[in-house]
């Protein structure tokens, strides 16, 4: 039996900087890791699919070259396998780079195995036991396989499948049309795939309110994708030209014929094979861990961060879930879960920036609202780039000017959206805008307008 002050399960996004606080604290640490340091951001999610997607966006602005004076002297061709290998390069470059982090720690033992609790205080590594009084999980989650028909009859990919893909699917048809699928969707068919997103709802991204929604599907259809939505009874079968999905549509063929399936309809937490049930740990229907707003389990001693814990399901809001426990365990601080306000981002072309509530979610609190919009067509800095697609929205409380919610859909929009989540950290009111001097020419530069034209709803 090995102990420790304490061990951590998963190096994720959380898991390594809460090892590098004990480090320096001068406590000892196990962390353990059963596949790949760096969890599902560095290894299937974010770096990955991020550099997938420069390298589309590069084949798209190659290919509208005329549109700004730029001549090509041929068509542009895309080197799949060279794309893999500057996207498999971010990805290994990032690893390798936490696992020297961890390696180079003098009081931190990176363990590498599947790791099973004997009971609350015991971990089990192969033959190996280990102890500590405190116990982190950072185990992450998969992408969710939906007991569809026929569906464990034919080919199909996840996330993790797909950023391996060396080759361009001839026709790739998704099954779920919300951020995933809708980045998948874009990358393969400025790399020259014909793609199909299948989703069973009645429109692309339902959390987002309708006209962003529109929005969004207006931009990819634009670009030759097939978006069938309403799709009610989705089922596969082996076809000759690869696989067969059945989608029974309001409106279009009962059936797409597609010679590669992407599955993204959702992730599931990795709590099935820990050996939960022996420490004591309660999960709930979905199966990921409960948690209190300091992120501790039911079971003193026992805390659970990122993914696994159903109060986030980003990289940052994994690492702030470290800076919670840290800032809690370490500094004497008590931060809580539910003092956060999360932002997020869809990293289509162009992109998706959200924070705070939508109209939708603002209305449905029984506040007065008030709300502004603002065309991307009519932002300078948009048309600039020739880059006019999509539109921002403010969204604030008519009684008391707080600033809710936003969502800058259009060029810039993942970066500009950060300047409202600080505006709302900061509890500043949508009138702090007014007297702001932003920099021409950017996107945020027009807030100020989207602000003076709210209106009540």
């Amino acid at each position: 039996m090995k102990t420790f002050d304490a061990i951590i399960i998963g190096a994720g996004q959380a898991g390594p900087p809460l090892a590098g606080r004990f480090n320096d604290a001068g406590k000892t640490v196990a962390i353990i890791e059963r596949k790949h340091v760096g969890g599902t951001c560095v290894n299937t999610g974010c770096k990955p699919t991020k550099t997938l997607v420069a390298s589309a966006y590069a084949a798209h602005v190659a290919r509208r070259g005329s549109d700004y004076g730029v001549v090509l002297d041929s068509s542009v061709k895309i080197d799949m396998p060279a794309v893999m290998r500057r996207s498999h390069k971010v990805t290994l470059d990032s690893r390798h780079g936490n696992e020297s982090w961890l390696e180079g720690m003098p009081n931190c033992t990176l363990i590498r195995g599947h790791a099973r609790f004997e009971d609350k205080n015991t971990i089990r590594v192969g033959d190996e036991l280990l102890t500590a009084p405190q116990i982190f999980l950072n185990v992450g989650g998969r992408a969710a396989i939906p007991d569809f028909p026929g569906v464990g009859d034919v080919p199909y990919m996840t996330n993790s499948d797909i950023v391996l893909l060396d080759r361009v699917p001839k026709h790739l048809v998704i099954i779920g049309g919300s951020y995933i699928g809708l980045e998948f969707a874009q990358i393969y068919r400025r790399f020259g795939a014909e793609v199909t997103v299948v989703e069973k709802g009645p429109r692309l991204v339902g959390r987002e309110d309708e006209e962003i929604s529109q929005a969004i599907r207006e931009i990819l259809e634009a670009e030759g994708i097939h978006i069938r939505t309403g799709a009610e009874c989705i089922r596969f079968r082996k076809h000759e030209d690869g696989v067969a999905v059945g989608v029974d549509c309001t409106e279009g063929a009962p059936e797409v014929i597609g010679s590669d399936v992407l599955l993204a309809v959702g992730r599931r937490p990795n709590t099935d094979d820990l050996g939960l049930d022996k420490a004591g740990v309660e999960l709930d229907a979905k199966g990921y861990i409960k948690v209190g707003d300091d992120l501790s389990t039911n079971v003193p001693g026992i805390w659970a961060m990122g993914d696994c814990n159903g109060r986030g399901a980003f990289t940052h809001t994994a690492y702030n879930d470290f800076e919670i426990i840290a800032a809690n365990l370490f500094d004497g601080e008590n931060r809580k879960v539910s003092d956060r306000l999360v932002g997020y981002a869809l990293y289509i072309d162009p992109p998706l920036g959200r924070i705070g509530m939508t109209e939708a979610e603002a209305r449905k609190s029984g506040r007065k609202v008030l709300v502004g919009r603002q065309s991307m067509a009519r932002v300078g800095r948009a048309v600039e780039k020739g880059e006019t697609q999509g539109l921002m929205k403010f969204v604030a409380d008519a009684d008391t000017h707080e600033i809710l919610g936003a969502a800058i859909l259009g060029t810039g929009g993942d970066e500009s959206i950060h300047g409202v989540l600080d505006m709302m950290n900061a509890r500043a009111t949508y009138d702090t805008l007014r007297w702001a001097v932003p920099i021409h020419p950017t996107v945020s530069e027009f807030w100020p307008t989207v602000v003076l034209g709210m209106k009540p709803v």
